[in-house]
């Protein structure tokens, strides 16, 4: 090989010296970008020149130098796949946990929010329960004629009805709020999915030359991430670097075409369900074209279905949207759904173990309205066979009742706005008797014969502390009023602490992956350091190896031409 030739080489090494340094530069100055993924410079040996094949002996060759071949970027698909879908998982598991924190603060078990069983069941002094309804039923059983038992009693009816529908509007608040999440969800998918066909474009145009997309391959993947957070996805890259991704089995992106994520609005309620765009089926549109959504149209359309069984074996655990969805549910509950009694009034074989049970929210709703449904009921109803005692005995009686001849109520249910009142003795729909929370002595518990009326007094306490309720469907111990509410929060507390354990093992789980991840595709400053030494000497000896030609050159030019 002529010296001429030799400088060559010395360039070769210069240039791919002079890449790897500045792919270094450019890892260390994207050392804290998120979803930045670490590049690195592969290269290669040019063509060898051969000058003897003699098979005795190792064949004699002259290198030609380095050669750059590409700046790739290091990564691991297998931990890609597994990290998305864990960090899906943790997410559903995060808002889950999310949830029943929330729900125990607006019941008062944080020593915040309503304190309901104050309002309930009061505090125990060692001797005797004070204040709460049950505290004020005790007092009231010990004398019932005194005016100031009296008005107690009807004070804390108020006070425990007051308490229940904050508590039960907190949580109808709460739906709602996480009703807003939902559509940010949603329009956070919609927007990953746009951009990533748009990125797709970007990247067959830059890679149809001799680049490589390295940060749009890098913005590319973290949405991927996000997405993977969201809900259960899967994705593959084809020859031209287009990726195609699924969401929840349906497919999201898929050459440039974007299948949209909607919203239905329930009328009533005013809860979405998202569905696609492109699998609903639309038979009436407005005088713009544009599609009237019902119920009916997007059925098979739905993103989720949610009457699964969420289980870590089948993946139908993943993801933040879904498990919003069913912390929220899809209506609010009410007492009839634990007798299997749909959102319409009619009986539904299983209702509530398919739309009810599986929701965290929907599920304490329902058990809280029957709480108080029983209490306000039976209140009312000893009130009434009080009143109906003393008219089987004197005819003419008007104890406990008011001047129509109507047993007194304590509770009663509100009137529409047309002026009908109100049919379900639901948590929302009830009020204190105002003729009786004015004049509470109207419930004089004083019979004809003046005598006290201890057999309703005894039907107040018994109600309170018989075990005949029981807190849904699926459980079988029976309970009183005064333990229905701590097995109802011992429940919670339960649930939670499941939830808690998975999320708390989840989370070990994703940070395993996401440390191994990081070991391949995060930035090590001591590691660029240390190669960007290395890439120094590299383009150092490179440069002495052509100030060696050069000189040699030089002294065969000065040496001829004597």
């Amino acid at each position: 090989m002529s010296l001429m030739s030799s400088l060559y080489i010395g360039v070769s090494g210069l240039q791919t010296s002079n890449n790897a340094l500045n792919t270094t530069a450019h890892n260390m100055s994207n050392l804290d970008t998120q979803g930045y993924t670490r590049q690195q410079v592969q290269q290669g040996t040019r063509n060898y020149i051969t000058h003897s094949k003699d098979t005795t002996r190792n064949w004699i060759q002259t290198g030609l130098g380095v050669n750059y071949i590409r700046t790739r970027q290091e990564r691991d698909f297998l931990l890609d796949r597994n990290y998305r879908r864990e960090s899906g998982r943790q997410s559903f598991y995060d808002v889950s946990a999310e949830a029943l924190e929330e729900i125990e603060y607006i019941l008062g078990e944080s020593n915040e929010g309503h304190e309901f069983a104050l309002a309930l069941v009061g505090e125990n002094d060692g001797e005797n329960t004070k204040d709460g309804l049950w505290g004020a039923v005790q007092e009231l059983a010990k004398d019932p004629t005194a005016s100031v038992n009296q008005n107690l009693f009807v004070t804390k009816a108020y006070e425990f009805i007051t308490k229940a529908q904050k508590v039960y509007n907190s949580l109808c608040d709460y739906q709602d709020n996480m009703n807003k999440t939902v559509k940010t969800d949603v329009d956070k998918i919609n927007s990953y999915a746009q951009e990533i066909e748009s990125l797709n474009r970007a990247i067959t145009r830059v890679e149809g030359g001799p680049e490589h997309a390295n940060d749009l391959r890098d913005r590319r993947n973290y949405l991927l991430d996000e997405l993977g957070k969201l809900g259960s996805i899967s994705y593959s890259e084809d020859m031209t670097g287009y990726v195609s991704v699924r969401f929840e089995q349906v497919d999201l992106v898929k050459g440039s075409l974007v299948n949209e994520m909607c919203l239905y609005e329930d009328p009533t309620t005013g809860f979405y369900t998202p569905y696609w765009k492109m699998l609903a089926n639309y038979d009436k549109f407005d005088k713009d074209g544009n599609p009237i959504v019902s119920k009916e149209n997007i059925e098979g359309a739905e993103v989720f279905n949610l009457n699964q069984e969420i289980s870590s074996e089948f993946n139908t655990d993943i993801g933040s949207l879904k498990g919003t969805l069913l912390a929220r549910g899809d209506h609010r509950a009410t007492y009839g759904e634990l007798n299997d009694i749909n959102s319409d009034g009619v009986y539904e074989e299983n209702w509530y173990n398919t739309h009810v049970k599986d929701s965290l929210v929907m599920n304490v709703q329902a058990e809280f309205d029957n709480l108080v449904h029983i209490i306000v009921t039976k209140i009312n109803s000893i009130l009434a066979d009080g009143a109906q005692r003393a008219t089987d005995l004197n005819p003419g009686s008007n104890y406990l009742r008011d001047e129509n001849g109507e047993p007194y109520q304590l509770f009663q249910l509100m009137v529409e706005e047309d002026g009908t009142p109100e049919t379900s003795w639901t948590v929302r729909n009830i009020l204190i008797n105002q003729e009786l929370r004015q004049n509470p002595s109207l419930l004089t518990f004083r019979l004809d014969e003046h005598s006290e009326d201890n057999e309703t007094m005894e039907a107040l306490k018994k109600a309170f502390e018989e075990a005949v309720y029981t807190l849904n469907p699926n459980v079988t111990t029976p309970v009183c009023f005064k333990d229905y509410y701590k097995n109802l929060v011992a429940q919670l507390a339960n649930t939670g602490a499941v939830f808690r354990a998975v999320q708390e093992n989840q989370n070990v789980a994703t940070n395993a992956l996401q440390y191994a991840r990081e070991q391949i595709v995060g930035v090590s400053s001591d590691e660029e350091l240390t190669n960007m030494i290395m890439y120094q000497n590299a383009y150092n000896a490179s440069s002495r190896y052509i100030n060696v030609i050069s000189e040699m050159l030089d002294h065969l030019l000065s040496t001829l031409g004597r």
